[in-house]
């Protein structure tokens, strides 16, 4: 609700700033007018009554909000074309590799990444897209999903190890054998070099983590 205030304040905020703006360009054309009655009181040069220590701070909060910062930049590195070589682990002595393709973009100024998925998986069809972003709130990256074998949505929080070159997301998921249910995933991304990293998938049961998924990457 806070955040839906900030935004419309921000909008109207922008909306008298340019109003004002071109009153001044009309007027600074119009010629030479009488100046004002010694009883007339001047109008302030704008127009506009100067922003209020309110208005200001949250003027300077959505600033800080939406600023391009070089976590935002380093997603950077996702942007492009990427082939992709799925490995499925629910059967650990039998795993399935599948072969697909990615195409992602930079969203809004470099705020955000956007990955297209196309593959296969038993045989069938399958896509998906999701989002790399960083809140600027929040101090933490973030991860969604969605895709064309379900009908929920996918979100986890994560950081990025530099020394590492590794993020590391957590988010819970809805078990679709038990109504009401979410078990821990966890997601692991690896820059390997320039050209290749990978994205591994891991989930809790009854207390036990083991690794379900990997999807190694390389760019075209």
């Amino acid at each position: 609700m806070k955040t839906t205030q900030i935004s419309l304040l921000a909008a109207a905020l922008a909306l008298t700033c340019a109003l004002a703006s071109a009153q001044d360009k009309k007027k600074a054309a119009a010629p030479p007018s009488k100046a004002p009655a010694a009883t007339e009181k001047a109008a302030p040069a704008s127009g506009q009554p100067p922003m209020s220590k309110d208005q200001k701070a949250m003027m300077d909060a959505m600033q800080r909000m939406g600023e391009v910062r070089a976590e935002h930049k380093q997603l950077d590195y996702f942007v492009g074309d990427w082939s992709a070589t799925t490995t499925m682990l629910m059967d650990p002595k039998a795993p399935q590799k599948t072969e697909g393709k990615t195409h992602t973009e930079s969203l809004y100024g470099g705020r955000y990444v956007e990955m297209h998925y196309q593959g296969t998986y038993e045989g069938q069809p399958f896509s998906g897209e999701g989002f790399f972003g960083y809140d600027n709130l929040k101090g933490k990256f973030f991860n969604t999903w969605i895709d064309s074998m379900s009908t929920g949505f996918w979100l986890a929080w994560g950081t990025y190890n530099e020394s590492g070159k590794t993020y590391t997301f957590q988010g819970q998921m809805d078990d679709p054998m038990k109504a009401g249910a979410k078990f821990p995933v966890r997601e692991v991304v690896h820059i390997v070099d320039p050209t290749h990293y990978s994205f591994e998938w891991y989930e809790t049961h009854a207390g036990k983590e083991a690794k379900m998924m990997q999807i190694d990457y390389t760019k075209k």
